[in-house]
């Protein structure tokens, strides 16, 4: 029986070490569905490097690397070790999607943006000929009848308390800066809300009581996530997504949501500079609402996880100053800054690069954690000090209590603050190494 071996590489600190963890508390869903959706004759093994160790002498035929962000770096030092050995490897993932001329340069083979059709085209391309093509590049436009993912491979793992499950892939926006953007163009796809109640059931009937719903931005149709939460609602289960902040525009969905039993949900609050947003096509999202729309989650009861950039056209050292009183007004209990990245094939990469705003393209250093480009206001020099000074005074040991355990919400919400207390401090130790926080 012939067999693929998937693969979820971990990625490198800048001291050259691979990231371990004891536990993968988020794990992905991609390589138990694409196991579910193998021929019969062909066998699945799952490999995520965080928690597991790589068997470079595995007996597996073909391997099949998928990564995001940085980790496509380690990706292609595995799929080496692979090749060293004579097996077949490909790799997908929407940074390898986003590179493929540059990921060919380490593997046999790309898969552009969804795998389902391109996956079974590969490996009864390797059945039939013992090679694959170059490059696969199917898209899916229907996301009805995937069967129910093979979740007893993320069972036997060292995992947390929830499992993944999908219900759409997309958004319905185009910021320039967004790898979604640039693989979706602003096509959002749901999948059957009776297929995604049927696969939460599955989660509920093997014992866990949370799942985190994937979807690049679930609020993208609120009519489907209004039919979606009234159907999780009787199931007596907790869950987490991410989304935009519009869905707190939405009072009546908003508390749908929290009563189905939503605690979390990640989302981009991205700047407080208006100016730098519009520029990155983000004019959609208004700055002087945020505080209102914070607000409006806290009352719902639903925590937020939000990430933030620095490094956008509006960006002085007295806006990144007032974005620290901001967050420390506001109480954000996970939060997450970054340099805003020019991800090559996005449109914000194109732009500075037609500009020669690009400091470099050595994409090994487009980690989030530096400077790779020129801000219209502010110099590079400046503005990693003050990425420094930000990320020092949010995740003082002060600034993580204030946020979490001195938060009013921890009377409501006790072990969700008590959570997100503990989440920092993981997020702390990556911090003070330089490095950017991992989310687990």
């Amino acid at each position: 029986m012939p067999k693929v071996l998937f693969i979820q590489p971990s990625q490198y600190l800048s001291t050259g070490e691979i990231v371990k963890q004891k536990k993968l508390y988020l794990p992905g869903l991609v390589f138990p569905l694409l196991a579910a959706m193998l021929p019969e004759n062909w066998e699945a093994e799952v490999n995520l490097e965080v928690i597991d160790d790589i068997n470079f002498d595995t007996d597996a035929d073909i391997i099949g690397i998928g990564a995001m962000g940085h980790s496509i770096f380690r990706a292609f030092d595995i799929a080496g070790e692979f090749r060293k050995r004579g097996k077949i490897v490909f790799m997908g993932g929407y940074m390898a999607s986003m590179i493929p001329e540059i990921a060919l340069e380490h593997a046999d083979s790309v898969v552009i943006g969804d795998a389902e059709i391109s996956l079974l085209k590969l490996l009864s391309d390797f059945e039939m000929h013992g090679s694959i093509d170059r490059i696969y590049n199917n898209p899916v436009h229907d996301l009805s009848d995937l069967p129910v993912p093979r979740y007893e491979l993320l069972t036997s793992k060292k995992i947390g308390d929830m499992l993944p499950v999908q219900a759409g892939r997309g958004c319905n926006h185009s910021c320039s800066f967004c790898s979604i953007a640039c693989l979706y163009k602003g096509r959002h796809l749901t999948r059957p809300v009776d297929d995604v109640i049927r696969d939460i059931k599955k989660i509920k009937s093997l014992g866990y009581k949370k799942f985190y719903m994937i979807d690049d931005n679930i609020i993208s149709n609120a009519g489907y996530l209004e039919e979606l939460c009234s159907k999780i609602l009787p199931l007596n289960m907790k869950w987490s997504s991410q989304c935009t902040m519009n869905i707190a525009r939405n009072k009546s969905l908003l508390n749908l949501a929290a009563r189905s039993g939503c605690e979390i949900l990640s989302l981009g609050l991205e700047s407080i500079s208006q100016e730098g947003l519009n520029k990155l096509n983000k004019k959609w999202l208004r700055t002087d609402d945020h505080q209102k729309l914070i607000n409006a989650f806290n009352k719902a009861g639903i925590m937020i996880s939000a990430e933030m950039i620095i490094g956008t056209d509006g960006d002085t050292v007295e806006s990144l100053k007032e974005t620290y009183n901001f967050i420390k007004k506001c109480k954000i209990p996970l939060l997450r800054i970054y340099f805003l990245t020019p991800v090559p094939s996005t449109k914000l990469y194109t732009e500075l690069k037609d500009s020669g705003r690009l400091i470099h393209e050595d994409f090994s250093h487009y980690t989030a954690s530096e400077c790779v480009h020129y801000p219209e206001k502010i110099s590079p020099e400046k503005l990693t000090e003050m990425y420094n000074w930000l990320n020092g005074k949010i995740f003082s040991l002060n600034g993580i209590v204030s946020r979490t355990l001195m938060n009013g919400q921890i009377l409501k919400h006790p072990l969700k603050y008590f959570l997100a207390f503990a989440i920092n401090l993981h997020y702390r130790s990556y911090v003070r190494r330089g490095e950017t926080p991992l989310i687990v």
